[in-house]
């Protein structure tokens, strides 16, 4: 690796920073779990593993891992740039250097205290309404408190360590580069700097600010001794720009991290702490569920024991609840304005060859991330994934062009992408299209029509100039897109559903946005008319929904991927009210997947019978919704059981395995579904409610297509009292109790 100018370095370690008193910090000794039981996840140990134990903070762009570890702190730090590989990589899979690339581990802070002695009243917790890490511990009869946050507002993670008696903190601070840049320890402040070999500059700065005592430089670490409190303020930038003409690299990034961080100094932990948390709660809390309540006992409980009691049976509603924030403080924490998407770990990663480069997957993986954004009211959140996918564009038309013809309009994608405009492995020929749906969701949620006339129409009606050239007309006019693959099994062949339901979709929302609009009626029709020729959904010989033209389904297979349901959800082309008959045969699918058909078709349908490759953390979310869709809420909490049960780990991170996030992102959004529907030109109230939540319960800030944002109430699984906000007066048509009427909307 190429470390650069490092008397740069020194310059900025050695700068003189304003320095906070922190005389107003009062130590709390009282353990979290007991005072936020529904919104922590808390444990009595520290954590070993990373993937499994470790908890999560980030700021959309930056994000570590805290394990709690009492002699010595271990933090874990990306940023989500940090990307090797070459630029409009369009060939075969390669993850190292050069080539597709991967996703990179940026570095790690330690932290060694020089109190070795036995430990008290441990507690380790994360508080996912505030974005709050906290570690409490006694040591001597001296109480210890620990913080950690990434703030959105200030660009920087912040560590506070104190005690409750006067230079209590003593110890040594290192941190490491895990792409090989030396780390220059001076003054106050840690710094490495480096290059990739893809020629992606990195840099990273960790300021020391403390209380009493006296700081040290020793062997390129900060020596800390007999402090009463100490804060580290971390930046961490790669000189990425999200800009295919610009070589998608930008500005050097030291210079702004040495503004953001002089910045973050000028400022007390206090005031840096309120500004995280307004910013964060403004997010976390416009959004919530009550499913029922938990016992006190069960309450009492670490977060890992109760995973344990509710995987051998337990009834954990608050535990659901907290699966539901959780997923939305995942995607509020890796996943803001300005930044890149979510990947396939969100953005935190320990590896250097993480699985599948933790790449963007474009056949199911990217999309579960978001599907909860619009739904669980967090729109913002998936402005990454429309940014992503516009910056996208170009690389993606040179690659289309090259498979498909020099005349081809338009363009596809391969299933992985990366940052630098990279196509890896397969061809996902229809992943265009499915990214037009989450184009056409954003609007379809916020009604935000400079949006659409300037970003979703443009790259939506370029989308289906793509299919108008490549979709393939039958001797009997039918249009079938060509060589498709029913992901990730089967055989390449003509009319894969999987394919004719997207290009359907992609058609449909077209028409919709282009009528919204008033503009290109021209197109309009001859989109009208290949959406009427393009080749149906089939009801094959045992009653299934076809996945293939010819009727080959297997009624014992249970792949983990259930594709030619996307017509189900998260497409609206299959509903139970306006057509009855393909829904009745999705669900015979969707039962024969689970292992419920065929051989089995007798046996009880359980969390334990759904076996084998269908027992994957983004197939019970998928599940969960389609269930949801089709209107049965108890197959439905079955898949939300599995997901917690078999894939979820310890730290409540979801598991393929190995560890990848989409089941965490998928799993609110199906938890939705079973609330609140709004696909089938109606909202519909509680349209999937199992028995377990029908007693009682609420939610309030779920959003509906339209532009509405709903709260509702229930008793014995009907509805007791709604309301529905919108911008804009009028009346919308709602399904309540059975009965749909037309309502009058609060105006907001």
């Amino acid at each position: 690796m190429k470390n650069l100018n490092y008397k740069k370095l020194v310059m900025i370690s050695k700068s003189k920073f304003f320095f906070p008193v922190f005389l107003s910090f009062i130590f709390i000794s009282q353990s979290w779990p007991q005072n936020n039981p529904a919104q922590t996840l808390w444990y009595k140990q520290p954590a070993k593993i990373w993937s499994a134990e470790a908890l999560p903070i980030g700021n959309g762009r930056m994000g570590a891992m805290i394990f709690g570890g009492v002699p010595l702190e271990h933090i874990q730090f990306n940023e989500q740039s940090l990307w090797s590989g070459d630029n409009n990589w369009d060939v075969k899979y390669e993850t190292g250097d050069h080539g597709f690339g991967s996703y990179r581990n940026f570095g790690d802070i330690f932290i060694e205290f020089s109190d070795h002695s036995a430990i008290t009243n441990y507690s380790r917790a994360l508080d996912i309404l505030t974005g709050i890490s906290a570690t409490t511990f006694s040591q001597n009869d001296v109480n210890y408190n620990r913080e950690a946050f990434a703030s959105h507002p200030d660009q920087v993670i912040a560590f506070n360590f104190r005690a409750s008696k006067k230079r209590a903190l003593s110890g040594k601070i290192s941190m490491r580069s895990a792409q090989g840049a030396k780390t220059i320890a001076a003054g106050t402040a840690l710094t490495f700097m480096g290059e990739m070999p893809n020629k992606l500059k990195y840099a990273a700065v960790l300021k020391l600010l403390h209380e009493n005592g006296e700081i040290k430089v020793k062997d390129s670490c900060l020596v800390f001794e007999n402090c009463n409190s100490i804060t580290l303020l971390l930046d961490a930038r790669t000189n990425y720009k999200p800009d295919f003409k610009s070589g998608w690299r930008g500005e050097d990034p030291m210079p702004l991290i040495e503004r953001e961080v002089n910045t973050a100094v000028s400022k007390s932990y206090r005031i840096l702490k309120e500004a995280h948390i307004k910013d964060f709660t403004s997010l976390a809390t416009r959004a919530s569920i009550n499913i029922g309540s938990s016992d006190k006992e069960t309450l009492s409980l670490p977060i890992d024991e109760r995973l344990k009691r509710y995987a051998s049976g337990d009834v954990d509603p608050d535990l659901e609840e907290i699966m539901f924030q959780y997923g939305r403080y995942l995607l509020i924490s890796c996943s803001r304005p300005g930044g890149l998407p979510a990947n396939l770990q969100g953005l935190w990663n320990d590896s250097n060859n993480p699985p599948w480069a933790s790449d963007y997957h474009n056949n199911i993986n990217i999309q579960m991330n978001y599907w909860a954004a619009e739904t669980t009211n967090l729109s913002e959140c998936q402005i990454p994934l429309v940014d992503f996918i516009i910056a996208a564009l170009e690389p993606c038309r040179i690659a289309t062009r090259k498979a498909f013809g020099e005349k081809v309009r338009g363009w596809t994608a391969r299933t992985s992408q990366s940052i630098f405009g990279g196509n890896g492995w397969e061809w996902n020929i229809p992943a265009s299209a499915w990214y037009a749906h989450h184009l056409y969701e954003h609007w379809a949620f916020t009604r935000d029509n400079d949006y659409l006339r300037n970003i979703a129409y443009p790259a939506i009606k370029e989308v289906c100039e793509f299919w108008e050239d490549n979709l393939k007309k039958m001797p009997d006019g039918t249009l079938l897109v060509p060589n498709g693959w029913s992901p990730e099994h089967g055989p390449r062949e003509d009319g894969i559903m999987f394919d004719q339901q997207l290009v359907w979709d992609l058609f449909q929302n077209y028409l919709e946005i282009a009528k919204a609009l008033d503009i290109d009626s021209g197109y309009q029709k001859k989109v009208q008319n290949m959406q009427n020729h393009l080749g149906e959904n089939k009801i094959g010989r045992w009653g299934q929904l076809q996945e293939w033209q010819e009727d080959r389904d297997d009624p014992d297979d249970q792949h983990r991927h259930t594709s030619n349901l996307f017509a189900v959800y998260p497409g609206r082309q299959i509903n139970t009210t306006k057509t009855p008959e393909l829904a009745a045969a999705a669900i015979i699918s969707l039962r024969s997947r689970s292992g419920n058909y065929g051989k089995n078709i007798n046996k009880p349908f359980t969390v334990a019978s759904t076996v084998g490759d269908s027992r994957r953390s983004w197939t019970w979310p998928w599940r969960c919704a389609l269930w949801a869709r089709l209107g049965d809420g108890e197959h439905a909490e079955i898949m939300l059981r599995g997901l917690l049960t078999y894939n979820t780990l310890p730290n409540l991170f979801c598991s393929h395995p190995p560890f990848q996030m989409d089941g965490n992102f998928g799993i609110p959004a199906a938890m939705t579904e079973m609330l609140l529907q709004s696909h089938a030109d109606e909202i519909q109230l509680l349209p999937a409610v199992p028995k377990v939540w029908a007693t009682e319960g609420s939610f309030k800030g779920l959003c509906a297509r339209g532009g509405y944002i709903v709260n509702c109430s229930w008793k014995e699984g009907k509805v007791t009292s709604y309301s529905i906000s919108s911008s804009k007066p009028g009346k919308v048509k709602v399904r309540i109790n059975g009965d749909v009427k037309e309502v009058e909307v609060d105006v907001l």
